[in-house]
């Protein structure tokens, strides 16, 4: 076959099409725990985490809310994945070889934003969030320091085993925040014997990039804990979510909605969501309390 601009640009159509057939194949689920926000910019800010909205009986003037001075931003970041298509293997029509490793390509974009939310979530116990502190913490300030009302909250347990993590994903933000700036596009190089890749490796690239990041929202919605997961501190992990207060001293209305476990505490997570009875034959009031996932990214 001889190499042109016309048999780059078919080939990579046949790529394309493997790529996404490969893309269609994924069910990601970040979007269980996150949120995707536009980018327009190099990177967001989100200034106005600090402030989560409530009503207030309207008395006198309205009282405005300014941002709190918060500097939370998210810088995108670029990621991409390229493959070389031998000069030799398009010459001598060798070209099924390419098929899998399209498909491949195609598979690990879709799962690009499942590669980004989870370990972020894994993360939280050592990444800053909106506050200042680390997503998951012991000392989250609360309340107004012109009223001197400041308190610190804490959403975690100590422990030294894997963690799990209870989630309110009901609320109008998700716990986490997927950023993105560009979804990932499939590219290609037409140019048929000029470039220097060509003449010095007699490679024809094809690749995929794209531009995003992840981020923290209002770390109220999330509670994590490394301490064993049983009844009691499930039960402990979710009064803490629930007993929440804004800045004002009103109650946040958080309810915890999923448990998110990795395979080490999946039977664990089993045990207390889905059996009727406990091993003593008691009833188990948990049964149903909250839906459970699984993700093969958390340990």
């Amino acid at each position: 076959m001889e190499v042109t601009g016309a048999t780059l640009r078919t080939l990579g159509t046949g790529f394309k099409t493997n790529y996404q057939n490969g893309f269609d194949e994924v069910d990601p689920s970040w979007n269980k725990i996150a949120e995707e926000i536009p980018s327009t910019t190099a990177s967001n800010e989100y200034g106005w985490l600090g402030e989560w909205p409530s009503l207030r009986e309207w008395i006198g003037d309205r009282l405005i809310k300014a941002l709190t001075g918060h500097s939370y931003t998210i810088k995108n970041k670029e990621f991409e994945s390229t493959v070389g298509v031998k000069a030799t293997d398009i010459e001598d029509d060798n070209l099924g070889i390419y098929a899998g490793r399209f498909k491949a390509m195609g598979r690990a974009a879709a799962r690009w934003p499942d590669e980004l939310v989870w370990p972020a979530l894994a993360a939280g116990f050592s990444s800053e969030c909106y506050d200042g502190q680390f997503f998951f913490d012991t000392d989250h300030p609360v309340g107004d320091p012109a009223e001197g009302n400041v308190k610190t909250v804490s959403n975690m347990q100590a422990g030294g085993g894997d963690p799990w993590f209870l989630l309110d994903t009901s609320q109008a933000l998700m716990p986490l925040i997927l950023q993105m700036r560009k979804r990932p596009v499939f590219t290609q190089q037409v140019d048929a014997n000029t470039s220097e890749r060509v003449f010095m490796k007699g490679q024809h690239l094809y690749g995929v990039d794209g531009r995003a990041n992840v981020g923290y929202g209002f770390w109220q919605m999330a509670f994590a804990s490394k301490a064993e997961l049983n009844e009691d501190n499930f039960k402990a992990a979710y009064a803490a979510m629930t007993s929440l207060e804004n800045d004002q001293g009103g109650k946040l209305a958080i309810k915890p909605t999923l448990l998110v476990v990795g395979s080490s505490n999946q039977w664990k997570a089993d045990e207390l969501l889905k059996k009727a009875r406990k091993a003593n034959g008691e009833d188990n009031i948990l049964q149903g309390k909250v839906d459970g996932f699984v993700s093969p990214y958390l340990a």
